[in-house]
């Protein structure tokens, strides 16, 4: 008895089975879809946001460059008879080059108490996150009402005090609040209890290492990220700080660069030429704030990779 074997099935074709999927290859691949429209809105939000913060930018760049007759009588956002290196020589040399000295001043105050308070907000911080004591929480609170706070409310105390220990007019009297960041140590704090493990501080300690060491070795590098951020909060605020230096200064060579140039504005009514200085001036000073955040920028990526690729 033979046993009869069924035909085989004829293989059918890639059209007849899927006939997307041959019109897909010959069309070089699948159908790429066009961009949501909430993509769209996003990119478009964006786009002005970025235009209205960097139009008084470009304005300034470009006011930089004219003469104080072209400054009024030309249009603000186009270049005209451009003399940018004459200039900014008039800027350093008026006044027997006293921008000179309110730059200096700045640097000072900026640089020296951004690091000093940073370096400050960084152990007040990784103290209260990882050492326990009584009244801990008190005093963070307190760092907490220090946030709240407005500086404007603290500069005329400040200086009653700073007359009665005979600090008014020095550069003590804007270096010594300068060196206070309460945001600095709420953040630093907060950072801490994050990216400080208990494990990394014990295998020190074991080790034989000093809380001292510890914290310059170790909690530093782990908390770059934070103190980064807390530096440049601090060199920007310090930098663009008006009220503080009024208060405490009154010899204009101790000015920094707000307030002098604040100056110059006030007697440009006297004085025509001061305009174009006091527009030049401006321009030089956003210089230093642009390089801090291209050049430190670079922390926080590097922070954000460590964290992406931890534990």
């Amino acid at each position: 008895m033979s046993v009869s074997t069924p035909p085989a099935k004829k293989p059918v074709a890639d059209s007849a089975r899927a006939p997307w999927a041959a019109g897909a290859r010959r069309a070089g691949g699948p159908r790429r879809r066009g961009p949501k429209p909430s993509r769209i809105l996003l990119v478009a939000l964006l786009t002005v946001a970025a235009l209205y913060f960097l139009l008084p930018v470009y304005w300034l760049v470009v006011a930089s460059t004219k003469s104080s007759a072209d400054l009024f009588g030309t249009f603000g956002l186009w270049f005209s008879d451009p003399r940018w290196l004459d200039n900014l020589s008039k800027v350093f040399s008026y006044a027997d080059g006293v921008f000179w000295s309110w730059t200096f001043n700045s640097i000072l105050y900026a640089g020296v108490g951004g690091v000093l308070a940073t370096l400050l907000a960084g152990a007040a911080g990784y103290a209260l996150a990882v050492y326990r004591f009584r009244g801990r929480e008190a005093v963070f609170k307190v760092v907490l009402a220090g946030v709240l706070l407005p500086s404007t409310a603290l500069a005329l105390p400040l200086y009653l005090l700073f007359s009665k220990v005979g600090l008014a007019n020095t550069y003590w009297a804007v270096l010594i609040p300068s060196v206070v960041s309460p945001f600095g140590v709420y953040l630093c704090r907060i950072y801490a209890e994050a990216a400080v493990p208990a494990e990394m501080l014990e295998a020190a300690r074991v080790d034989g290492a000093g809380e001292w060491r510890i914290f310059g070795t170790l909690v530093l590098r782990t908390m770059t990220p934070a103190l980064v951020t807390v530096f440049l909060f601090q060199f920007v605020g310090i930098w663009n700080n008006y009220f503080l230096p009024l208060v405490m200064l009154s010899d204009d060579r101790k000015y920094p660069i707000t307030l002098g140039l604040t100056t110059w504005q006030a007697a440009a009514n006297r004085i025509p030429e001061l305009n174009q200085l006091t527009v030049g001036g401006a321009f030089l000073s956003v210089l230093p704030l642009a390089a801090a955040m291209l050049v430190l920028q670079r922390y926080w990526r590097s922070g954000l990779t460590q964290g992406s690729v931890k534990g």
